[in-house]
């Protein structure tokens, strides 16, 4: 069995065991040690993290090919409307690689969000949008991009579940630990064999 740990970050905490000042790191949030990040989740951004101490588990989490899928609440600037979720949904140019196609709706202010601290810094006069958006991989920044890729840029990002769990009923910089079966590691790739050398003829070889 493998420890996995559900923490939900709160803005401003760094995705990393080690302080880095001014910053909140993972050590002030999660007292379970020889555990680690299942993939990061940016400071600036919310929401769940899962922390395992298993290598196995945290590749099959973390790497894209598994296709595990990532909810993220995202609030936008500006009123997207059908055009921008359609390109959403069917992926987006970022210029160097286009995104896998993803859900993406509007939706109404999570009823079990939270308040963020610092607030959010609104234009008085733009409205804000709601979005759920699901994506199977997490490259560098991708939700952030893509939003504002549309015309709709990112305020606030939150994510609310990595595949099957979720920050449900888990408070804000708290965590949770349950065990959970390991996945098997995976066997590492073969290299391809070459071509086989026929061995040289010694000068005492008989022909």
């Amino acid at each position: 069995m493998a420890k996995l740990i559900l923490l939900n970050k709160p803005y401003g905490v760094i995705c990393q065991f080690s302080p880095s000042p001014p910053h909140r790191c993972l050590a002030d949030h999660v007292p379970v040690k020889d555990v680690y990040p299942a993939g990061r989740l940016d400071t600036d951004s919310e929401g769940l993290v899962l922390l395992t101490d298993s290598g196995a588990l945290q590749a099959r989490i973390a790497d894209p090919r598994h296709k595990l899928v990532k909810t993220y609440w995202v609030q936008v600037e500006g009123l997207p409307g059908e055009a921008a979720l359609v390109a959403l949904r069917q992926g987006v140019d970022l210029g160097d690689f286009v995104t896998r196609p993803a859900e993406a709706r509007v939706i109404d202010e999570p009823a079990s969000l939270w308040p963020r601290d610092p607030p959010v810094r609104f234009r008085a006069a733009i409205p804000t949008t709601w979005l759920e958006l699901k994506i199977s991989e997490g490259k560098n920044r991708q939700v952030r991009r893509m939003t504002a890729r549309v015309g709709y840029p990112t305020l606030r990002l939150v994510r609310y579940a990595i595949g099957e769990w979720t920050v449900d009923d888990l408070p804000l910089g708290n965590c949770r630990e349950l065990n959970v079966r390991a996945p098997a590691p995976q066997p590492a790739p073969r290299a391809a064999s070459g071509p086989k050398q026929r061995g040289r003829r010694g000068p005492n070889r008989l022909r």
